[in-house]
């Protein structure tokens, strides 16, 4: 993430149990839909129903949604 954050682009991260505001010096948002509204680009392990309304924001390594 410190390679993105050297190029200049800006790195959030979704944890609603983190209570920090920042972690490792990128921000943590605790608020799925604040966190959605804020992305571009998603990354993720799966694809999740709390994501199916930003898929197209979605990169994920499980490609046949079996994993």
């Amino acid at each position: 993430m410190q390679r993105l954050k050297d190029e200049g682009i800006e790195v959030v991260i979704y944890e609603p149990g983190l209570q920090e505001a920042n972690f490792d010096g990128f921000v943590v948002i605790q608020d799925l839909a604040e966190f959605k509204k804020a992305s571009d680009l998603i990354v993720s392990n799966r694809l999740d129903a709390e994501l199916a309304d930003v898929e197209e924001k979605v990169y994920m390594r499980d490609l046949f949604n079996r994993d």
